[in-house]
């Protein structure tokens, strides 16, 4: 039997640089190799600085995950001090993870990986009339009209015609694996189109509470900047509020009545993807939305499942907790760095050495991280499976509903094993934004019923002692458990260190060479078209890549590295 390689290089509709390398078999995946193509220094960056600065910087790891870095990295350096947050603080943050993660999952599903299912051009076929039922029978969406559908598809017909795609161009059009009815692929198209107004408005939640998005300018260890008066123009008063309540409930219509009905819908007219993608079933995640001071009560669960066995479920229970600090370990034995090692993020080291890529040494600037000395998968799909264990009701209600409307329009049952695959991601993740929203309704609800009883209190300042200091701070983040692990001395960083969600499921093998994630996800996928290799780019961005995370670019001697001229 012949065995032949292909080679994807970058991954696009991501953010970063990616390259994945796979072994072709009797049109199988038979083994693959997960390559992160830049080198991340920002670690370099923050030795010697000041800790209460790190946030600002750790947010530019990444043009997309700029707000989780941020909340990841004050929660590490509160950890380290023992320091109590003030509940505003806890509520405003929680308030801007909500948004955040809203965002970026309406953007991940739409724009950079529905386009993997969604054939564009054969929308142009479709009856207006017959996407309208179609439609109609999954929701009562208002734009789901005939009317509405015939003008989206004219104007894609004005793309086609005009021969430049412009956002739809090289796509794989006309794939084999491509097999949607063209009404489901024009009105998908028209989703699209309606998403890029809506997660506007969810970042403009994060906006008006961070001060600016990307890159937010509210955090401060110990809480954050945010002056709070009911009464006063240029603080969070009752008409700044009142506008965010107003943006949350125009927001609750698409998340609920378009984006989950999209993706049941996939998810059923594909149904026979569901055995694809598992790979990793190791699922690892953190609790998030803290409801106290102190980070000791979530409005989401987090924890470890080993085997994908849900009786086993180890809870994550606070900020700090011993369990989730002493099981993280990083690997670089086939990683582009000094040395060959596994240690604690506490004692990691970021010394780059390039070899080329060499499948059976290194080949990747991303590390690759452990969880009890095993690869563990994160993401909304972790996320969901751990709610399921610890019994949270909103993400059980959501996917239960999800679940059986999935089955119902098959006509056959639909496992919770079936969550363990490509399309299993999405479902995950579209449920896991449907507790988001619920999380973001409860944390405004309690904000305001916090400042009404007179409590305008929003930051408790952080005291830097002698000698040493070590902690960690983690956040469930919108690709999965993210976490910053800073060392200080004498009030300066000495050691920081990133462990992001990209870097646990895009890592290359492990100290004892079992695949990451992504390299595991792929084994046995189909293959119809090697030119055109489409069932890797679903597998792959069904985890929701941002290798800019996972690895980035830095040159403490500051020569120029490399100059793009824009046209």
């Amino acid at each position: 039997m012949t065995t032949t390689r292909i080679c994807v290089d970058p991954v696009t509709r991501i953010e970063g640089h990616l390259r994945i390398d796979c072994d072709i078999r009797d049109g199988q995946v038979v083994d693959a190799w997960s390559s992160g193509q830049m080198w991340r220094g920002i670690e370099t960056i923050l030795t010697g600085r000041d800790p209460r600065d790190a946030w600002l910087y750790t947010q530019r790891i990444c043009g997309v995950c700029t707000t989780v870095h941020a909340i990841a990295s004050v929660r590490a350096v509160e950890d380290a001090l023992a320091l109590e947050i003030p509940l505003n603080a806890q509520l405003i943050r929680n308030l801007i993870v909500a948004a955040h993660g809203i965002h970026d999952h309406l953007v991940h599903f739409y724009h950079l990986s529905a386009l993997d299912w969604v054939d564009v051009v054969s929308a142009l076929k479709a009856d207006p009339m017959a996407t309208e039922r179609l439609a109609q029978g999954l929701s009562d969406w208002p734009n789901n009209n005939a009317r509405y559908f015939a003008e989206v598809q004219s104007r894609v017909g004005k793309f086609v015609a005009s021969g430049q795609l412009g956002i739809f161009a090289h796509g794989y059009w006309g794939h084999a694996a491509m097999r949607l009815p063209p009404e489901a692929n024009l009105m998908a198209v028209a989703h699209y189109l309606e998403a890029m107004d809506y997660q506007r408005k969810s970042n403009q939640i994060t906006a008006i509470l961070g001060g600016k998005t990307p890159h937010i300018q509210n955090l401060a260890v110990g809480g954050v900047a945010n002056a709070i008066n009911p009464d006063e123009q240029s603080a969070l008063n009752m008409e700044r509020l009142a506008y965010l309540k107003t943006l949350m409930d125009e927001l609750q219509g698409f998340v609920r009545r378009v984006y989950l009905p999209d993706v049941i819908v996939i998810a059923a007219l594909y149904a026979d993807w569901l055995p694809y993608g598992a790979g990793v079933m190791n699922y690892l995640s953190v609790p998030d939305f803290p409801r106290d001071t102190k980070g000791t009560d979530f409005g989401m669960p987090g924890g470890y499942i080993p085997a994908a066995d849900l009786t086993q479920f180890h809870a994550v229970k606070h900020f700090g907790d011993p369990y989730f600090e002493q099981n993280v370990k990083e690997s670089i034995k086939h990683s582009w760095y000094k040395g060959d090692w596994t240690r604690s993020p506490y004692d990691g080291e970021t010394v780059p050495e390039y070899t080329d890529f060499q499948q059976d040494a290194a080949y990747s600037w991303v590390k690759s991280p452990s969880f009890a000395d095993e690869p563990a998968q994160v993401g909304p799909l972790a996320n969901v499976l751990a709610g399921v264990a610890s019994g949270h009701a909103g993400t059980i209600g959501y996917l239960n509903t999800a679940l059986e409307r999935i089955g119902a329009i098959t006509g056959s049952p639909v496992p919770m094993a079936a969550l363990h695959s490509s399309l299993g991601r999405h479902l995950a993740r579209c449920v896991r934004t449907q507790v988001l929203y619920d999380m973001m309704v409860e944390n405004y609800q309690a904000l305001v019923a916090n400042i009404a009883a007179g409590d305008t209190t929003s930051f408790n300042p952080p005291t830097f002692p002698k000698g040493e200091q070590m902690g960690y701070g983690f956040h469930e983040a919108p690709r999965g458990v993210l976490s910053h692990w800073v060392v200080i001395e004498n009030g300066k960083i000495k050691n920081y260190q990133a462990v992001v969600p990209s870097t646990w499921n895009a890592g290359p093998r492990n100290q004892n060479d079992a695949r990451g994630p992504y390299e595991a996800s792929l084994i046995g996928n189909p293959i119809l078209e090697e030119e055109r290799p489409l069932e890797v780019l679903r597998t792959v961005h069904s985890f929701d890549p941002c290798l800019a995370c996972a690895i980035h670019l830095h040159d403490n001697a500051r020569q120029t590295i490399v100059r793009v001229n824009a046209f």
